[in-house]
């Protein structure tokens, strides 16, 4: 097993962290993570690092190692003020391609190359400038889960916890919202303008059903059920609440709630259990497999050898930027 130096002090730090998640990891299974936690500690330190990591990163990197917790669109803030000279994304690479963006004098390492998005691969900047000739005129909201090139082609991005505020932003009747077809249509419900979608799904929420969230209120008749608004509109419309990651956080939050259904990512359960023991979650498991490619050891190697560094083709990055500004300028 490899050693870190100095390693009594970094595993001190390290064993001190588990009573964090203790509840939601077993003491066997975080033997497994310790040596690989202690590590992460004391590269962070030599690498002057921060792990930035999206709210479906599993309890061990979440609430151990990452310095920036939050949804997309709390990532994409706080990357644009982060001081350290090296960001880690624990998320997927259009997160961490964001985060070069907005802090591009910063190294970003992403653990991962095989961290994609099934939503960021629906869609190519092609596709995007087709619609443009298809629909001329018409303005063009774009999730940020998607490229660089795909965002340089757009007027603004948006995510789930502010689509609405940015498409009434714009104040026109008629919007192209890509690529997120269900997202689209959820938000469309919310407004009164005409949004023309394309069909790109995420492949955790597609798979949501109504009758599975009927089948557990049934179960629990007690239960608040809570959808992310990538799911089917049939699914959102079994809910309690539709938001975002940060929204639903902010709804268990307020305590208003003693048993939960989340209709989202698995690890999002997880990581809500360790804040709010008093809550009791149930959990239709669907996991992401590309979060899931970021685990301790790989975010080890990445700050051991700098590999994994993401640029951004500088023909684009101007663009891509822009929409991204635009976005976080728009009061939520």
């Amino acid at each position: 097993m490899r050693q870190v130096s100095d390693s009594s002090l970094y595993h001190d730090k390290a064993n001190a962290l588990y009573e964090r998640v203790k509840h939601v990891v077993p003491a066997m299974e975080w033997a497994t993570f310790v040596d690989d936690i202690a590590a992460i500690l004391e590269l962070k330190e030599k690498r002057n690092a921060v792990i930035l990591a999206h709210n479906y990163q599993t309890p061990e990197i979440f609430h151990c190692v990452a310095d920036i917790t939050g949804d997309s669109l709390a990532l994409a803030r706080k990357a644009q003020t982060v001081q350290a000279d090296v960001m880690v994304m624990a998320g997927v690479e259009f997160m961490a391609e964001t985060s070069k963006l907005l802090n591009p004098s910063k190294m970003v390492l992403l653990p991962s190359q095989e961290a994609g998005c099934s939503l960021a691969e629906s869609i190519t900047a092609d596709d995007v400038r087709l619609m443009r000739q298809k629909y001329p005129g018409v303005p063009v909201v774009t999730y940020v889960n998607t490229s660089a090139a795909v965002k340089a082609e757009s007027d603004i991005c948006c995510t789930s916890g502010n689509a609405r505020q940015v498409i009434e932003s714009l104040g026109v009747e008629e919007v192209i919202m890509i690529p997120d077809e269900f997202l689209a249509q959820n938000v469309a419900r919310e407004t009164g303008v005409k949004v023309i979608t394309w069909k790109g799904h995420c492949e955790v929420h597609e798979r949501f059903t109504p009758q599975e969230i009927r089948e557990w209120r049934k179960a629990f008749p007690d239960i608040v059920v809570l959808a992310h608004p990538e799911c089917p509109p049939e699914v959102v419309a079994e809910a309690d609440f539709a938001g975002s990651t940060a929204g639903m956080s902010d709804f268990v939050a307020s305590g208003k709630a003693a048993r939960v259904l989340l209709v989202t990512e698995c690890s999002m359960s997880d990581n809500l259990a360790v804040e709010h023991p008093e809550v009791e979650f149930v959990r239709p498991c669907n996991l992401c497999p590309h979060m899931k490619r970021i685990t301790l050891p790989a975010i080890r190697q990445t700050l051991e050898a700098l590999s994994g560094q993401v640029e951004v083709d500088a023909a684009i990055a101007d663009r891509a930027r822009q929409s991204i500004e635009r976005m976080l300028a728009v009061k939520v």
